[in-house]
């Protein structure tokens, strides 16, 4: 397999483990703090990944050769994914998913900015063709755009301007260094935030600050088995995206990205029943067909590039 092949599958994998994470977090953020969710998935998966370096024989090294970038992306991660679940508290899950997936748009202008990557027009159209596949399915009711739904595009814009600087630092900080700032920055802002809003703010006139400062729970097994689930679906999720994104073309692996709401149409049909009807159908093809002519048309490349090399030598 090629390189961009393997991004591929890792994205598929990561998408599948996320899809999982944000059913679970969807089902007990009523009850939970948010703040306490994410600020264990990022301590469980500081300590799991340095559980596997050390036994691994590898060295455990928090440091980055871009220690600014790397300090910038941990507070894009945590900002943009705090917004994602904030918004789930006024939008369904399905609006969400839909308005993220402006991602593959936003990562298309950065990789050209930031990497200098060359766009043609045929990516661009299959990319809105994606975009107008989840709209089919989702068909969320745009009569203005209120502020959550502004929360969730503000997010898809922090992961795509992350994940173009994970490839960005690539050359130097390995996949184990790059997951280690992301869960280090959501864990110190993660506990700074909710020090300062339980302690500073008045949060019985804040609803958004009230659902980040509920009581944390440590006496609820039930509810820290769930913790801890979501934190290795979570931990496993980002090795493999960033990982993706390490190796692979961010043109390529971001269309991939769409099988998320694959996913999430499964995961309503099993655990609620939900069918999804013709236009949902349509859409999915539009998103599974985009991604398959981006792939198509990145092998045919790659091909004739082989075959020219093949010819001079």
């Amino acid at each position: 397999m090629s390189e961009n092949q393997i991004g591929i599958s890792c994205i598929i994998c990561g998408m599948f483990f996320f899809s999982i994470q944000d059913l679970l977090i969807k089902t007990v953020g009523l009850d939970v703090s948010l703040i306490q969710i994410i600020v264990s998935r990022a301590a469980i998966g500081i300590i799991f990944l340095s559980i596997f370096l050390y036994f691994s024989g590898r060295k455990i090294y928090f440091g980055s050769s871009y220690p600014f970038i790397a300090t910038l992306r941990g507070i894009l991660f945590f900002a943009g994914f705090l917004l994602f679940y904030i918004a789930l508290s006024e939008i369904s899950l399905a609006q969400a998913t839909s308005l993220f997936f402006v991602s593959p748009l936003f990562m298309t202008i950065l990789s050209r900015i930031i990497l200098k990557n060359p766009i043609g027009i045929r990516r661009i159209g299959a990319i809105i063709i994606g975009f107008s596949g989840t709209i089919l399915i989702v068909r969320p009711q745009f009569d203005g755009l209120n502020m959550h739904m502004f929360l969730v595009i503000v997010c898809a814009f922090t992961y795509s301007l992350s994940m173009i600087l994970a490839k960005l630092t690539a050359d130097k900080d390995s996949l184990f260094q790059q997951t280690f700032h992301i869960n280090i920055g959501a864990l110190l802002l993660g506990t700074f935030l909710y020090l300062v809003i339980s302690i500073f703010l008045n949060t019985t006139q804040m609803t958004i600050l009230s659902d980040l400062a509920k009581p944390l729970i440590f006496s609820n097994f039930n509810v820290l088995g769930l913790i801890l689930t979501i934190s290795l679906f979570g931990s496993a999720g980002l090795i493999l995206l960033i990982y993706a994104y390490r190796i692979g073309s961010p043109l390529l692996n971001s269309p991939t990205e769409y099988i998320l709401l694959v996913f999430a149409i499964v995961n309503g049909f099993l655990f609620f029943r939900e069918v999804p009807d013709f236009y949902s159908w349509v859409g999915m093809l539009l998103i599974v067909g985009s991604g398959f002519f981006i792939i198509l048309r990145e092998n045919v490349k790659e091909a004739l590039v082989v075959s020219k090399t093949t010819l001079r030598t």
